[in-house]
């Protein structure tokens, strides 16, 4: 529901993936394989020699420093900003009002109720359920709408599509006290079957 770049972050993550699986091949077979291991020897010496004299033909002028290292560094920097900049995507959209409203009544003014009262009311509701390991419900931003996501964890045995139901009638009665109609998605994860999949249902 938030602005996290879930695309990138999966390609990113099965880049990374891929590059420690390879490494973790190639390790194992320079232990086990002798061919592999002469292999490696001859590959990275020449690798090696053609940085040395890369470096030793970059030289800048009246020094024995290559401008490489100029570039190295202004590259680092580079991938240092965009790894902020990722950084500062996640989690993006929260936000910390379900209702934001202007009164044009005899002294304008504007109207605004936190997503805290959102969470204690349906926590209030919900405390007393011995069916219940937790719940979570947070305010996030949607094309400049509010809109709520209720986490909730049933313990083994509860009908999720029964506790959704329950859960929509609780978001309805909470619509008619703020006097709102809000988007809610609802997000159900019960024992051992949360770890491989999850229950959603969006109003």
């Amino acid at each position: 529901m938030n602005n996290t770049p879930r695309v990138l972050n999966r390609i990113l993550i099965g880049i990374l993936g891929i590059k420690v699986f390879a490494v973790g091949i190639l390790l194992i077979l320079l232990v086990s394989v002798p061919a592999v291991a002469a292999w490696w020897h001859v590959w990275a010496g020449g690798v090696l020699i053609f940085w040395f004299d890369l470096f030793e033909r970059t030289q800048l002028p009246r020094s024995q420093e290559s401008w490489l290292w100029i570039a190295i560094c202004l590259g680092l920097v580079v991938v240092l900003g965009l790894m902020v900049a990722w950084v500062a995507q996640q989690g993006k959209g929260r936000t910390s009002l379900i209702v934001a409203e202007e009164d044009p009544g005899a002294v304008p003014g504007s109207v605004g109720i936190g997503g805290g009262v959102a969470e204690q009311a349906i926590r209030a509701a919900l405390a007393d359920r011995s069916d219940l390991a937790g719940v979570t419900v947070a305010a996030y931003e949607i094309r400049g709408e509010p809109a709520l996501k209720i986490w909730v964890e049933p313990r083994q045995g509860v009908a999720p599509h029964a506790l959704a139901a329950e859960l929509s009638a609780l978001v309805e009665a909470l619509d008619a006290v703020i006097g709102k109609r809000t988007p809610v998605l609802i997000h159900i994860g019960s024992g051992a079957r949360s770890r491989f999949g999850r229950a959603e249902r969006v109003r």
